[in-house]
C-alpha cells in the first residue's frame, strides 16, 4: 500500500513531498496561485519528471476547488464568463501541448516563461505602468490564455500568463483570489483528462497526487487565515513579489 501512495519513492522523499506540497499549499492559500510553481521545482530536484508533473494534479485541482468557490457559486460563474476567452485558450492549448510533455526539454521551458515573467513582475514592483488598454484586452487574454496553455500542458503551470492579466488590468484583491481559483481549476481538470490519455496520470501516480492532496488542504487553510488579513496594496506587493522570485527560480532550475 505505501508503494502505492508513495510513487515508488524511498519514506524520506515521500515525506520531503509531503512537507513541500504543505508549504505550497500555505502559499497558494494566502495569494492565491504559485503552488505548480513551487511543486515543480521543488519537485525537480528528487523526483522523475512525469511523476512530478502527475503529482500536482489533484493537489492543485482541489485546492482550486476551494479557492474557487470561496465567495460561493453566483461570483464563480460571473468569473468564468468574465474570463471566458482566457479559459477557451488555456484548455485548448493545454490539450494540443500535453502529449509533447516528453518532448520539450525542460530546461526550454522553465527559460522561457522564467525570464519574461521574472521582468514583467519586476517592473510592476518597480512602480512600471504596463496595463493592457482596454481595447487590445480581448487579444491579450486569447493570447495569454493560449501561452498559459502550451506551458501547462508540458509543465503543469499556466498560472503566470494569467497573473500577468489581472495586474495589468488592476483587478482587485477578491477578483484576483476567485478568478486565479477559477481558472487554475478549469485548466487541472483539462491537465487530468489530457494525461489520462498520455499515461503521465495512471493508478500509481494518482495514488501519490491524492496522498499530496491532504497536505495541500492542510496548507491552504491556513494560508486563507494570512490572506484575510492582507489588505489590497500589501497583496499586490506580495503577488508581484513571489511572481518574481517564482520567475528567478525557473531560470536557476533551466541551468542546473
Amino acid at each position: 500500500m505505501f508503494d502505492l501512495v508513495s510513487g515508488g519513492l524511498s519514506g524520506q522523499a515521500f515525506a520531503a513531498a509531503l512537507a513541500v506540497t504543505l508549504f505550497a499549499g500555505f502559499v497558494k492559500g494566502a495569494v492565491g496561485f504559485a503552488m505548480p510553481m513551487i511543486l515543480v521545482s521543488a519537485f525537480a530536484v528528487f523526483l522523475p519528471q512525469d511523476l512530478a508533473l502527475a503529482g500536482l494534479i489533484l493537489p492543485t485541482l482541489v485546492t482550486n476547488l476551494s479557492q474557487a468557490f470561496r465567495q460561493g457559486a453566483g461570483p464563480a460563474v460571473d468569473t468564468v464568463r468574465a474570463y471566458r476567452r482566457f479559459l477557451v485558450a488555456t484548455v485548448g492549448c493545454i490539450a494540443v501541448s500535453a502529449p509533447f510533455a516528453d518532448v520539450i526539454p525542460r530546461a526550454v521551458y522553465l527559460l522561457m516563461l522564467g525570464i519574461p515573467i521574472s521582468v514583467f513582475a519586476a517592473l510592476q514592483l518597480a512602480g512600471r505602468s504596463l496595463a493592457i488598454p482596454l481595447r487590445n484586452r480581448r487579444g491579450a487574454e486569447w493570447a495569454l490564455g493560449a501561452i498559459g496553455g502550451l506551458y501547462g500542458g508540458v509543465s503543469g503551470i499556466w498560472g503566470p500568463p494569467l497573473l500577468v492579466l489581472l495586474l495589468s488590468t488592476g483587478a482587485d484583491k477578491l477578483t484576483m483570489i476567485r478568478a486565479q481559483g477559477v481558472v487554475f481549476l478549469i485548466g487541472a481538470l483539462a491537465l487530468l483528462v489530457s494525461h489520462l490519455g498520455t499515461g503521465v496520470a495512471n493508478l500509481q501516480s494518482l495514488a501519490f497526487s491524492a496522498a499530496l492532496a491532504i497536505p495541500a488542504l492542510a496548507g491552504l487553510y491556513a494560508g486563507y487565515r494570512v490572506q484575510d488579513r492582507l489588505d489590497q496594496a500589501r497583496f499586490r506587493r506580495w503577488t508581484q513579489g513571489l511572481l518574481v522570485l517564482t520567475g528567478l527560480n525557473m531560470v536557476r532550475l533551466a541551468l542546473m
